[in-house]
């Protein structure tokens, strides 16, 4: 909704300002420039004014990935510790498919493996999830909505390409305190 200057109304702010924490969760997003361009992506005109007002209002911070620096929100990150080596370990050496049924994300492994990648899921920092239930070859990863899941899901997706490791800086999912 824009008023007679063109400008986004409250409504539109706060719809934009989701979908800058959802941009910065799915890409690196290093300059304001690439977030008005992404924005316009996703049918939001703004100026790189605006998406500085978002990026403060948000709380965004700049943090080093690979070798530049990104907009990271500070409660998605946190130092992945060695509890995380067991998922990723796995991650590296099972085939794992991802499917989605409304709010229950389904990796589907190899037989008798399921328990295992649960395990490992319950014991990490991921903490978006509500639960995780296993079966012989498939975990259904429960969640109470879609922004959990989609910044469950981007995680561990950056966790099966391998841009995770032990020790390292990485915003890992946290439940907001």
């Amino acid at each position: 909704m824009h008023d007679e200057r063109g400008r986004v109304g409250r409504r539109g702010k706060r719809d934009r300002q989701l979908i800058v924490r959802e941009l910065i969760g799915r890409h690196p997003v290093s300059s304001q420039q690439e977030l008005v361009d992404l924005l316009a992506e996703r049918g939001f005109s703004v100026t790189q004014a605006t998406v500085s007002r978002d990026i403060a209002e948000l709380g965004l911070v700049k943090v080093a990935r690979a070798d530049r620096h990104v907009y990271a929100a500070p409660e998605d990150l946190t130092q992945a510790t060695a509890s995380d080596a067991p998922l990723i370990r796995l991650l590296a050496d099972l085939p794992v498919t991802i499917r989605r049924s409304g709010l229950t994300l389904l990796l589907i492994t190899s037989a008798g493996m399921a328990s295992a990648l649960s395990q490992a899921i319950d014991e990490s920092t991921f903490q978006e999830q509500e639960g995780t239930l296993a079966g012989e070859n498939t975990v259904l990863v429960l969640f109470a909505d879609e922004t959990r899941l989609e910044r469950w899901r981007a995680t561990l997706e950056r966790y099966r390409r391998g841009d995770a490791e032990p020790g390292a800086r990485r915003d890992v999912t946290r439940r907001p305190t």
